[in-house]
């Protein structure tokens, strides 16, 4: 036999034994469903190349074909922030030639290039490990409900970056609701409801359970409403990546809910100099920092919601922690695990 090398940049490679097959029959392998953030595929000061995100996401797919091998079942979902806000950038600069597509069709958009790339990408890292396994990528739709308060109340900033000028004049041409973001322009912000339901859920779980590693829900899935005759409708808003993916996560019942983010682990009082790592917390401990404001709306309190919103659905583990920390991480030598008590194990 060969040996095929998982690694990530500044971690030390994990050996596995290059075989033919599947390791493990499906039923007996954990199921995993692993989050990656859209800062994961296209990192900050980057200009966003496809050659850049291909190369963020092949190394990420080396890490999940390492998991796939080591006897982990995965299904994957993922943000696509960075992504989206670039196509409705050029939405806004081809605006006089092109005519601009609304926020839920770019989202549809985002998921079909994200997921593309990390099919492929997974495709070929599987083949070097030399294991046999399909890859799907589903563009999913998010039920949301029309009556969630949150279209009352739109506070996600989403696209370009805009002058008071030109936030005054978007204002009155098309009803766009414009904050000045943290004094460096104004931005569009839109309403972000909480997912009610995975409408391809069914699928996604049947090909999950047939064996399939799946891609699914990416950006929080495009987000639609029902009408009183089951009618699907696209809305304009920003569905939370983090709790579609604690959805998702109970819709295919997996056993851990693998978030992967830029920090190797939860911190309390992050970025003081008392800054505290967090190794392993129960839910309620989780639960009381998250009351405690410990963990910002913006970053890791959607974590920490998802965290607490699968444990209470019947999960068993989550583990928080960077995509180069992994295989530590479920050594139990990095990263953040919360389960409903202290007794869980990876």
């Amino acid at each position: 036999m060969t040996t095929v090398t998982a690694r990530s940049a500044s971690r030390d490679p994990v050996i596995i034994e290059k075989k033919t097959h599947r390791p493990h029959p499906v039923g007996e392998e954990k199921k995993v469903l692993v989050a990656l953030g859209g800062n994961a595929i296209l990192k900050h000061r980057e200009t966003g190349t496809a050659e850049e995100q291909l190369h963020n996401i092949r190394e990420i797919c080396k890490i999940l074909a390492g998991l796939v091998f080591a006897g982990y079942h995965i299904a994957i979902t993922h943000g696509n922030g960075p992504q989206v806000g670039d196509i409705l950038m050029k939405n806004e600069l081809a605006k006089e030639s092109l005519p601009p597509m609304p926020l839920d069709i770019c989202g549809a958009e985002s998921q079909g290039m994200i997921g593309y790339m990390l099919q492929q990408s997974l495709h070929n890292e599987l083949c070097v490990a030399g294991v046999e396994r399909r890859v799907a990528t589903f563009l999913t739709q998010t039920l949301v409900d029309a009556e969630d308060p949150a279209f009352r109340n739109p506070e996600k900033p989403v696209g370009p970056f805009y002058t008071a000028m030109e936030a005054s004049q978007l204002r009155a041409a098309k009803g766009w609701i414009m904050v000045n973001d943290a004094g460096r322009g104004y931005r569009r912000v839109l309403p972000s409801p909480e997912p009610v339901k995975i409408i391809e859920g069914e699928m996604i779980r049947s090909l999950f359970d047939e064996g399939y590693l799946v891609i699914a829900a990416g950006g929080g899935g495009v987000p639609v409403t029902k009408d009183a005759d089951n009618t699907l409708r696209g809305v304009e808003a920003v569905i939370d990546k983090d709790h579609t993916a604690a959805v998702l996560a109970c819709v295919l019942a997996v056993d851990i809910l693998f978030i992967l983010t830029d920090v190797q682990q939860v911190c309390l009082n992050f970025g003081k100099p008392d800054q505290k790592p967090l190794s392993k917390i129960s839910s309620s401990d989780a639960e009381q920092f998250l009351r405690q404001g410990q963990f910002s709306k913006g970053s890791m309190g959607p974590k920490i919601e998802s965290a607490l919103r699968f444990l209470e659905a019947g999960g068993k583990e989550v583990i928080i922690t960077s995509p180069d920390s992994v295989f530590e991480a479920l050594a139990g030598n990095a990263g953040t695990i919360i389960c409903k008590t202290l007794m869980c194990t990876t």
